[in-house]
């Protein structure tokens, strides 16, 4: 995964490729650490009594395992394959696809700048990733925020890295939608209305918000934001704003949900 480590730590989950496999266990090699070899014994393949060890593991498979223990002296890895449960085996096989992509961008941001591979990580890499950890998580950062990388980092480098991120990173993101039916008879019902919307605005802050109108008395709320709980916190700031000022002022507002 990066060029600045060693060994990976007992607990971690790890992505490997199944090099052989015996009766007694397979041998494997740790994708994110160089090659580096480790063994998973016939105990910790699965629960229960295995008859064909290959029913379970075999030559070639991508698995992830958990690192039980390591030996840095004698160089000695065990895993454990039937630690890992499905969920955590999609998120670090995802983690892991991501941080191969991160690398190609690396070559990119390499190739603009003229320089090879070795010297883009002497340049940058390699403090990108004690910063923070992971090189997509950094690529992700700069796609969102790019002026506060641009604040915490110097040097030349530092807008052939933000295009590079701007152009291949697609940030995750969730939306969710309510129709606000606001209604009021008053004779200054239509600013009454257009005051609560205001004040609905003001209430999502910095929160990427679309207030949209659809037809009397209906207006669509968007709601876009980095998950389902910011979101639908997002989303009862704006309505509650919107709906108390309007009852406020006479009218009547009530939310109706919708999801995309």
């Amino acid at each position: 995964m990066s060029r600045i480590r060693g060994y990976p730590e007992d607990g971690e989950l790890v992505v490997c490729t199944v090099k052989s496999v015996k009766n007694f266990g397979a041998f494997v090699t740790l994708d994110e650490y160089n090659d580096k070899e480790g063994f998973v014994h016939v105990r910790d393949v699965t629960t229960g009594w295995v008859k064909y060890i290959r029913d379970f593991i075999r030559e070639g498979q991508k698995v992830v395992c958990k690192i039980l223990n390591v030996d840095t002296e004698k160089g000695h890895i065990d895993l454990s394959l039937k630690s890992v449960n499905e969920h955590q085996k999609r998120e670090k096989i995802q983690q892991w696809k991501n941080e191969k992509k991160a690398e190609k961008l690396v070559e990119i941001v390499a190739e603009r700048l003229s320089i090879s591979i070795d010297s883009a990580y002497d340049l940058f890499g390699n403090k990108i990733l004690e910063a923070y950890e992971t090189l997509y998580g950094a690529f992700e950062t700069v796609a969102a925020a790019p002026e506060e990388f641009r604040n915490e980092f110097e040097g030349d480098w530092i807008d052939i890295f933000i295009e590079v991120a701007a152009e291949n990173v697609t940030l995750p993101y969730v939306q969710i939608e309510g129709i606000l039916e606001l209604r009021s008879s008053a004779p200054n019902g239509v600013e009454l209305i257009k005051n609560a919307m205001k004040k609905g605005e003001k209430a999502a802050k910095d929160a990427k918000v679309e207030l949209q109108y659809v037809g009397a008395p209906r207006y669509r709320v968007v709601i876009t934001a980095d998950d389902y709980k910011e979101a639908e916190d997002i989303m009862k700031a704006v309505s509650t704003a919107v709906i108390d000022d309007l009852v406020k002022a006479g009218g009547e507002a009530v939310l109706k949900r919708e999801n995309r």
